[in-house]
């Protein structure tokens, strides 16, 4: 349980006059801070990957240059939310959504004990990297970018990127090579900056709107839950009301965008809690950070809406969210 932090009358008008500065100021900011994540390798930021898998995905993610640690980790989290047991109705199978035929064809014993185990994520993180680069030199000859003939290879086949020198224009396949392609950068540690999102002002002050509602377990605001929030109901529609839609529940929100250090924090970040520090699957608490060390969060049953430190021994790191990181964001995990 998180602990309480009551905000007496006087303390309040001064929380609320501060948020008031940074919501003005974060349009500024917005406005002036430039580079965020480059080119180049990109390691795992802190907890991306459940830390089962992260060895593998680092060891794999650099298998060819085509490649990196957060793509993997991208594709893997697209194909399966990092579950090993996944099974989709078109049969794709494990934690890499490989269908039977194309596992029988390129599945590899990534773990050296004989077998090729689809179910294994041992084998299928393996197999999925492999899968990867063999595609990757299928079409090394087309023009442009590497990765994203290898994706568009992956989604449509080797045959229609070499026919259309590229990318081929359909729109399955080029949504799948931008999902992907964007995606990445949730799993990738910042290198430099993060530009700040246009819309976080907004985000903050529907949130500091809402201050003093009761805490309700699953609600999101509508008039069926009387206007009462949990936590990511509540940064979910603080977002919604500026046009961003999140996923509902909040370790999939963690992957709405690039991951600030805690010393780069600016208001409208999401700021993350969990009791298992090395893995982003097991993240339980989300809020709106506000700038000071504080955010405003709906901490729990029988609280309200409130302000609260973020600087506590659970706090898990936090992600500066980007309309297209929110639209990456798959809908079935």
């Amino acid at each position: 349980m998180r602990k309480a932090w009551i905000v007496a009358g006087a303390a309040l008008a001064a929380g609320l006059s501060f948020v008031m500065l940074l919501v003005v100021g974060v349009y500024i900011v917005a406005g002036n801070l430039a580079n965020g994540i480059g080119g180049g390798a990109k390691a795992l930021a802190k907890g991306a990957v459940p830390a089962a898998y992260q060895a593998l995905v680092q060891k794999w993610g650099n298998l060819c240059p085509a490649i990196n640690p957060a793509l993997l980790a991208a594709q893997l989290y697209q194909e399966s939310g990092f579950n090993p047991r996944a099974q989709s109705p078109a049969a794709a199978q494990g934690i890499a959504q490989f269908i039977p035929g194309t596992w029988a064809t390129h599945g590899i014993d990534g773990d050296g004990d004989g077998d090729r185990d689809v179910w294994d994520p041992r084998d299928a993180i393996p197999s999925a990297a492999s899968y990867d680069c063999e595609l990757a030199s299928y079409v090394k000859d087309v023009p442009g970018d590497a990765t994203k003939n290898m994706l568009a290879a992956y989604n449509a086949g080797a045959y229609a990127v070499i026919k259309y020198g590229g990318v081929p224009p359909y729109r399955e396949t080029q949504n799948y090579v931008k999902t992907i392609t964007t995606l990445q950068d949730s799993f990738a540690a910042p290198v430099g900056r993060v530009d700040p999102s246009k819309q976080a002002a907004g985000a903050i002050s529907y949130a500091q709107k809402k201050l003093g509602t009761l805490y309700l377990w699953g609600g999101d605001g509508t008039l069926e839950d009387g206007g009462r929030f949990d936590c990511s109901g509540l940064t979910k529609a603080a977002y919604e009301s500026v046009g961003i839609s999140l996923p509902r529940v909040a370790n999939d929100q963690y992957n709405a965008g690039p991951h600030p250090a805690r010393d780069e924090l600016l208001p409208g970040d999401l700021v993350f809690f969990s009791d298992d520090l090395t893995n982003s699957r097991a993240i339980r608490h989300v809020g709106i950070y506000v700038g000071g060390g504080y955010m405003i969060d709906a901490p729990r049953t029988g609280a309200v809406i409130r302000f609260d430190p973020i600087d506590t021994p659970d706090y898990f790191g936090a992600t500066r969210v980007t309309e297209d990181g929110a639209k990456a964001l798959p809908t079935q995990v």
